[in-house]
């Protein structure tokens, strides 16, 4: 996800054992607004750290010392880590395949994109029926687009399989 207040909850509603994961790339844009610029180089490198790292607890160590570093400086935005970690952390649940397609939602976002400027030049559908034909449409010229898929697929997909087995269609296995 990405932040949008009240969507866990909305999530949680309907799909209750629901894990949440928010962007980690809208994280770091929102934090890196407050770094003066000649700090960022060094603060990023620093904040590495903790988004590659290969554990949570090796991620929670990093930002520990970020804190001890950069606290006096940007405490706002250490805070703000420390403070949503629960819904920044739930990737290290799953293997580095998997985490790949989860760390972000840039490619859902582009997909979205995409779909507004389908509908940009239409403002106005006789009824949510012709909206959704309109959708699924703007859908499908969408996907023409979609040539190769994500580096690795097969390795992802059999993490996925391994992970969700149960939850995963027919259709994908």
């Amino acid at each position: 996800m990405d932040g949008l207040k009240g969507l866990p909850d909305a999530i949680k509603s309907v799909f209750p054992d629901v894990s949440i994961q928010n962007c980690i790339i809208h994280q770091i844009r929102n934090s890196i607004k407050y770094i003066a610029s000649k700090d960022k180089k060094e603060f990023m490198k620093d904040l590495k750290c903790v988004y590659k790292a290969p554990t949570e607890d090796a991620a929670i160590n990093g930002l520990d010392d970020i804190k001890k570093k950069w606290d006096h400086k940007y405490s706002i935005v250490i805070e703000s880590w420390y403070n949503n970690w629960d819904k920044l952390s739930t990737y290290f649940n799953y293997s580095p395949e998997i985490r790949k397609i989860i760390y972000t939602t840039n490619a859902l976002e582009g997909f979205n994109r995409q779909l507004r400027k389908f509908t940009k030049t239409r403002t106005v559908f006789p009824n949510d029926e012709a909206l959704r034909k309109s959708l699924y449409l703007a859908t499908e010229k969408v996907m023409e687009k979609w040539t190769s898929p994500a580096q690795n697929w097969g390795m992802t997909l059999a993490q996925l399989t391994i992970v969700f087995n149960d939850k995963l269609g027919e259709e994908i296995l």
